[in-house]
C-alpha cells in the first residue's frame, strides 16, 4: 500500500479543485468542477504519452479499472500539458473511454504548483492522481513521481468507498418499516 503524499501542490485533502475551463480532447471547453456529476472523481495528472511510467500505470492500472468505475458511480478524468490533438491520440491508442483534458497554456498546473521541475524539456507535470468527491474537495492524493508512488486500484478502490459512504444517503439500505423479508 502506497502512503498518500503531502508533497502534491495545493491538491491537498480538504483543498477545493480550482474553477477552471481546459479542452478536452476532442477540443471541447469543460469545467474541472462539472466533471464529477454529482459523482466521486478519480483525477489523474500526468506527465505525458512520451513517459514509459505514465504509459504502463495507464495501461495496468487506471485502463483496467476505469471499466469498474461506471458501474460504481465513480469518474476518472486524464489531464496532461499535451494540446487536445495529442491527447486524442494517446486515448485513442489506449482504446481509453474516460476524458483526456489538455493544460498546453499549464493553467491548471501553475494553480496547483505541480509543475515537474527535472524536466525541462516537456515541462510536464509532477504525477499526482487525487480522489475527489462530487462537491469538488480533495479527499486523498498521491505523489506517483516515483511510479510505485502511484496508487493500485485497491487503494482507488478503499478511497472511492470511503468518498462513496460519505456522500450516498443510500450506502446502507434500510428496510422500510412494516415490511418483511
Amino acid at each position: 500500500m502506497t502512503t498518500p503524499s503531502s508533497d502534491t501542490g495545493a491538491l491537498r485533502p480538504g483543498a477545493r479543485l480550482p474553477d477552471l475551463t481546459l479542452l478536452d480532447s476532442d477540443g471541447y471547453p469543460r469545467r474541472l468542477l462539472d466533471l464529477p456529476g454529482g459523482d466521486p472523481l478519480v483525477l489523474h495528472l500526468h506527465r505525458g504519452w512520451f513517459c514509459p511510467k505514465d504509459r504502463t500505470y495507464l495501461r495496468r492500472v487506471l485502463l483496467p479499472f476505469a471499466g469498474e468505475l461506471g458501474v460504481a458511480y465513480a469518474r476518472l478524468v486524464s489531464v496532461s500539458v499535451e494540446p487536445p490533438e495529442v491527447q486524442a491520440a494517446y486515448r485513442a491508442g489506449l482504446d481509453a473511454t474516460w476524458t483526456f483534458l489538455a493544460d498546453p497554456t499549464r493553467v491548471l498546473q501553475t494553480t496547483l504548483d505541480l509543475r515537474e521541475w527535472t524536466d525541462t524539456v516537456h515541462d510536464p507535470y509532477v504525477p499526482t492522481v487525487a480522489v475527489v468527491r462530487p462537491d469538488g474537495i480533495v479527499h486523498e492524493t498521491w505523489n506517483g513521481y516515483w511510479y510505485l508512488g502511484r496508487p493500485g486500484a485497491d487503494e482507488l478502490r478503499r478511497s472511492l468507498r470511503e468518498v462513496t459512504r460519505q456522500v450516498r444517503r443510500d450506502w446502507v439500505v434500510e428496510r422500510p418499516a412494516g415490511t418483511r423479508a
